[in-house]
């Protein structure tokens, strides 16, 4: 007698079969998925620890390429600076010969000396002795001097006539005014004025300076005559003849500036006066 299958039963094992095959897909579909973020979570892993050990390599070689640098720097700088030191040694050395040499050429100078004070003492007593000797000559140079002098204080012209005493300033002006002997007119003369000055009873014009070396020329206008004194030096007498009775007249520049000149006319006193004296 055959048993029939229960077709409650057969459907309860369909279905437990379903669920133990539903189980078993979905448990290996579960690890394909784990083993799968596994898989890619490790690459992730590995690349990052190669992008670090690739950026510490990288860091240690631009430390050692900079401790190298520093390496030669130190290095360098110490071979300057032994060089600087025995640079300076030699400096010391050079400086203390040349100290001791001038100490040992003081001291022989100072040696000279001495024998040269003695020496000197010793003349002392012949300068003395010949002391009263020179002030005897000193006496006669000033003498001779006085007399050169006075010489220099009446000179001679520049028509070879003895002149009378020259004044050199203002103030020797003066001082010839005051004696009386001969008539004095004083005039200052520009070299920009183009016609002759009047001085006294005759005119005159300078024609060219130069100051530093104390040479001018000036035109004489005298009787109807112009008369050139070309050339000539600061206080040498400048001498004439005018008027009727032919009087020497002289003409005498004490100073001598770019443009200009200043003097005076010196005339006997028997010669004849302008009405209006320039002075």
């Amino acid at each position: 007698m055959e048993y029939e299958q229960d077709p409650v039963a057969e459907t309860s094992n369909n279905v437990f079969r379903k669920t133990v095959i539903a189980v078993i897909v979905l448990y290996v579909l579960g690890s394909a998925y784990f083993l799968y973020s596994l898989g890619s979570r490790l690459n992730k892993v590995e690349a990052d620890q190669k992008a670090a050990i690739q950026t510490v390599e990288q860091s240690n070689k631009i430390l050692m390429d900079r401790l190298g640098l520093t390496e030669t720097s130190l290095k360098q700088s110490t071979e300057v600076l032994q060089s600087k030191l025995t640079r300076a040694q030699r400096e010391a050395a050079a400086h203390d010969a040349a100290l001791l040499k001038q100490q040992q050429e003081t001291a022989q100078q100072l040696q000279q000396s001495d024998q040269k004070l003695s020496s000197v003492s010793t003349d002392l007593g012949g300068v003395k002795t010949d002391l009263t000797g020179a002030r005897s000559d000193i006496t006669a140079t000033r003498n001779d001097l006085d007399a050169t002098k006075k010489k220099l204080e009446s000179t001679i012209g520049d028509l070879g006539v003895q002149s009378g005493l020259i004044a050199h300033t203002r103030d020797d002006l003066e001082v010839l005014k005051h004696k009386g002997d001969r008539n004095i007119y004083e005039f200052t003369l520009s070299k920009s004025t183009k016609r002759p000055t009047p001085v006294g009873t005759v005119s005159l014009q300078l024609k060219k300076v130069d100051a530093r070396k104390g040479k001018f020329t000036l035109n004489v206008v005298a009787d109807d005559r112009t008369i050139e004194k070309k050339d000539k030096n600061v206080a040498e007498p400048l001498q004439f003849y005018s008027g009727r009775d032919r009087m020497l007249y002289e003409v005498v520049v004490f100073s001598a500036d770019k443009n200009s000149i200043s003097g005076y006319l010196s005339t006997p006193k028997g010669a004849p006066q302008p009405g209006v004296i320039a002075q």
